[in-house]
C-alpha cells in the first residue's frame, strides 16, 4: 500500500472536542467547547419551526441564499462602514471554520508563509498546512498578550503572504485596539500581504474596549477576507453558518473554493437565521450586557477561590494558570480535572506554539447556574488535587 498523505501525518484530533467528549464521559461540567447551554433567540427558534412546512428543503445558491446575503449585507454594512455588495462580496459558508479554509485556500498557494499569533485558534495551523503553505508565528506577549512590532516584522520580513487575525481572540480573549491594528495594516501594505480575520465574537468586546473592524481601516478593505460566523452571535453553534465579505474580485474566487468544499450550507437553516440578522442594536446591547455578567461571575468565583487567571477583553474564555499543581502535562491535568473535580477544560499547549503547558481555558457560555455548579466543583479543586508542595 502507498503511503498516506505527508501532509496530515502529524495531525491528531482537536483537543477542544476531545475534550468535550472526556468531560461527557466523567459527567464533567463541559467548560472547554465553546457552546452554550441556553437557547438561541425565540424568533429563530419560531422561523425554524416554519421552515418544516415551507420550500426550503433543497440545494440553496451555493454561495448563499439572496435573502440571507441582502440581510447579511445590511447588517454588516452599518457595522464596518462600506457599502457591502450582497451579490459580489459574500458567501455564506458552513461555519467560519469552512470561511477560514476557504479564504485560506484562495490566498495560498504551496510554498507561500502565512503569519500566526500564537495562542491561537488550533484550526489555523491547520488550515495554513492543508493548504501547503508554512504558518510563521508570532507571540502574543501574556499577561496582555499584545504584540512586539520589531518581532511581528520581523516575520513580514519573510515575505508571507497573508496574516491570520482574530479578534477578540480565541484562547486569550484579546481585543486587538485600534492603534494595534493600524500597525498590523501598515505592515500588510509595506510588505504586500493578505489580512484574513476571524470576527466571530465581534459582538462580544467589554467595555471600555470596542472592536473595530480590520476591513474599515484606511485601504485595508482591498487586502482584506473577513470572516465570520452567526453561531456566536446568535446562540447557534450547531447550525453551522458562517461568511466571509471580501472584494468582488477576491470573493469570485471564494465563490470556486466554497463550491467545491461544502457545495453550500443548509437552506432551511439558512431562512431561519435571518429574523436574527433584522434585530435593532438593542439586541446587541442586551448580548453584552448577558456575556459581561456571566464574565464577572465566573471571574469573581475563581477569584474567591484563589484561581489565577486573565480577564479577557473580548469573546468568551479565560485562561486559568495552574502551575501550583506542578504537572509537566496540561492535557494530564485536564483529563484529571474532569475525572476528580468534574470540570472540563481545555489544556492551553493546544492554541501555543510556545512550549506552554501551565494555562488550561475554560469558557463561560453558559447558563448562571451551569457556572456556579462549575464554581462549587472547583472550590475541592486543591483538595482532589493537592498543589506541589514546595522546598
Amino acid at each position: 500500500m502507498q503511503n498516506l498523505s505527508t501532509r496530515t501525518a502529524d495531525f491528531t484530533d482537536s483537543v477542544i472536542r476531545r475534550m468535550t467528549r472526556i468531560s461527557n464521559q466523567y459527567g464533567a461540567v463541559n467548560l472547554s467547547q465553546g457552546f452554550p447551554d441556553f437557547d438561541p433567540p425565540k424568533e429563530l427558534l419560531d422561523r425554524l419551526a416554519q421552515t418544516a412546512g415551507e420550500n426550503f428543503h433543497q440545494y440553496s445558491i451555493t454561495w448563499g441564499a439572496q435573502n440571507l446575503r441582502e440581510a447579511l449585507a445590511k447588517k454588516q454594512s452599518r457595522l464596518m462602514g462600506h457599502a457591502v455588495d450582497p451579490n459580489g462580496e459574500i458567501v455564506v459558508t458552513c461555519g467560519s471554520t469552512e470561511a477560514m479554509m476557504a479564504a485560506m485556500m484562495t490566498v495560498a498557494n504551496p510554498g507561500d508563509k502565512v503569519i500566526v499569533f500564537s495562542p491561537f485558534y488550533e484550526n489555523y495551523g491547520a488550515d495554513t498546512i492543508l493548504s501547503g503553505a508554512e504558518p510563521i508565528y508570532v507571540p502574543l506577549h501574556p499577561p496582555a498578550f499584545n504584540f512586539d512590532p520589531e518581532e511581528l516584522e520581523d516575520a513580514f520580513r519573510q515575505r508571507p503572504k497573508a496574516l491570520i487575525l482574530c479578534n477578540p481572540s480565541n484562547p486569550c480573549g484579546k481585543a486587538f485596539t485600534k492603534a494595534e491594528l493600524e500597525t498590523i495594516a501598515s505592515l500588510a501594505k509595506k510588505y504586500d500581504a493578505y489580512v484574513i480575520t476571524d470576527e466571530v465574537y465581534e459582538h462580544i468586546v467589554y467595555a471600555p474596549n470596542r472592536h473595530t473592524y480590520f476591513a474599515a481601516l484606511p485601504g485595508m478593505w482591498e487586502r482584506t477576507i473577513s470572516c465570520s460566523s452567526l453561531s456566536k452571535t446568535y446562540s447557534i453553534t450547531g447550525w453551522r453558518l458562517g461568511y466571509t465579505i471580501a472584494p468582488p474580485e477576491i470573493t469570485e474566487r471564494i465563490k470556486k473554493v466554497h463550491d467545491f468544499l461544502t457545495v453550500g450550507a443548509a437552506a432551511p437553516l439558512q431562512e431561519a437565521v435571518i429574523p436574527g440578522l433584522k434585530f435593532g442594536q438593542a439586541y446587541y446591547d442586551d448580548l453584552l450586557a448577558i456575556y459581561t455578567h456571566k464574565r464577572d461571575l465566573f471571574l469573581k468565583g475563581l477569584d474567591e477561590i484563589g484561581l489565577v487567571h486573565n480577564v479577557p477583553q473580548g469573546a468568551y474564555y479565560i485562561l486559568m494558570d495552574i502551575s501550583e499543581f506542578g504537572y509537566d502535562s496540561d492535557l494530564e491535568f485536564c483529563e484529571t480535572l474532569a475525572e476528580k473535580v468534574g470540570v472540563g477544560a481545555v489544556p492551553g499547549s493546544s492554541f501555543f506554539r510556545e512550549p506552554v503547558n501551565h494555562l488550561i481555558r475554560f469558557h463561560f457560555a453558559k447558563k448562571d447556574e451551569t457556572l456556579l455548579d462549575a464554581l462549587n466543583r472547583l472550590e475541592s479543586l486543591r483538595k482532589k488535587i493537592p498543589p506541589m508542595k514546595r522546598g
